[in-house]
């Protein structure tokens, strides 16, 4: 199977899931996804981070192993909506590793804070705060402001996932 042309087309759930096999444990084709991930046109750099949402459910350990490079990508100014989104999809559902919690921490903190930022983006980066803020609590004293001054800002689903995180750190 090629990853690349695999991702040129709009793939349907059942093709990820080959992808996901295809990848497996092998470690040369997840570099590879992430490579593509990385350097591939917009659309299909889209397509391959969701592929990575999909398949850190499936193989974290090796999604670990890559996460300086995907956090450092996410960091970009120029990186698109689509990619911070995912990219926040599979943080929030991992055990961010001592080591790249500050890195985490930071880049959340940026997109949460940002006026420009989409909702989606600021509601998945709260919950990898959340995550994090329960492993160090200096770190919820940060983020619970933040939260509470946007709240009455905030879309409904902001509020709602607000009021969860919120409740989960007190």
């Amino acid at each position: 199977m090629n990853l690349l042309e695999s991702l040129k087309k709009s793939p349907s759930q059942a093709q990820y899931k080959q992808m996901i096999a295809f990848i497996g444990e092998n470690k040369k084709r997840f570099s590879n996804l992430v490579l593509i991930y990385l350097n591939g046109p917009e659309r299909i750099t889209q397509r391959a981070s969701t592929l990575l949402v999909y398949f850190s459910k499936k193989h974290l350990e090796l999604v670990i192993g890559e996460l300086g490079i995907i956090v450092r990508h996410s960091q970009k100014s120029d990186v698109t909506v689509a990619i911070k989104r995912n990219t926040l999809r599979f943080l929030q559902d991992m055990s961010i590793p001592k080591r790249w919690q500050g890195k985490v921490t930071d880049l959340c903190f940026s997109f949460l804070t940002s006026h420009q930022e989409p909702i989606a983006v600021k509601v998945f980066a709260m919950t990898v705060l959340a995550n994090i803020a329960m492993e160090n609590s200096e770190l919820k004293n940060e983020l619970i402001p933040i939260i509470e001054d946007q709240m009455p800002f905030g879309s409904a689903g902001f509020r709602n996932r607000g009021a969860k995180v919120l409740k989960r750190l007190s």
